[in-house]
């Protein structure tokens, strides 16, 4: 299986490759429309700001092949500001349209006393709906987070795990063969490897 890391210059896709590669995959990290059109699996990772990572995509030429290769069926997985980019805003850059593939905004992390922004450890999930990232993984299994911004998704049914930081976080959805991932699966241990497994035997 060979799995298409999108480069477009943001943070973290050096760990996702080699999460894959540990699982004995092949990873190809580019930013080719063609390459990426002609994928078996596609990952967009990411950390950093959504106005910037979104002028990159822009920039470099990502938008409409990301669109292309969601509207065709080819499994497409997004982690952290991966997931967040998926939708049509943020309150981290407002007026920064997102790729609007699935209805929801990016909203700040709510001040709580106790609770330090951004959000950096681990955290359990609940389920609201099945998911085939989750095969095998039981609830409240904890993954790794690391953000400051969070998904509420307008579909309720997409969502398939959600976790608690000061607000309900929608912590990973999926739509046909599109999912995402707010937290790391390439740094959650066990369980974040058998999510990665998960998404390579999607069909």
């Amino acid at each position: 299986m060979r799995i298409t890391v999108i480069d477009y210059d943001a943070g973290n896709i050096k760990s996702v490759e080699k999460a894959f590669c540990y699982l004995g995959q092949e990873v190809e990290v580019t930013r080719s429309p063609r390459r990426i059109l002609q994928a078996q699996r596609v990952v967009l990772p990411g950390v950093g700001a959504f106005g910037d990572a979104m002028g990159k995509l822009s920039r470099y030429g990502l938008i409409e092949p990301i669109r292309e290769c969601v509207e065709r069926g080819i499994p497409f997985l997004g982690i952290c500001l991966g997931l967040q980019l998926l939708f049509e805003s943020s309150q981290e850059s407002p007026g920064v349209p997102g790729l609007g593939l699935l209805p929801g905004e990016i909203l700040r992390l709510p001040e709580e006393e106790g609770l330090k922004i951004p959000h950096i450890g681990w955290n359990s999930l609940s389920y609201p709906h099945a998911g085939r990232l989750f095969q095998g993984i039981p609830e409240q299994s904890y993954v790794y987070f690391v953000h400051s911004y969070y998904l509420k998704a307008r579909q309720g049914e997409i969502v398939t795990a959600s976790a608690r930081y000061g607000a309900e976080i929608h912590a990973s959805v999926e739509k046909g063969n599109l999912f995402a991932c707010q937290f790391h699966p390439e740094k959650s241990s066990g369980v974040g490897l058998q999510i990665l497994r998960n998404f390579i035997s999607v069909t």
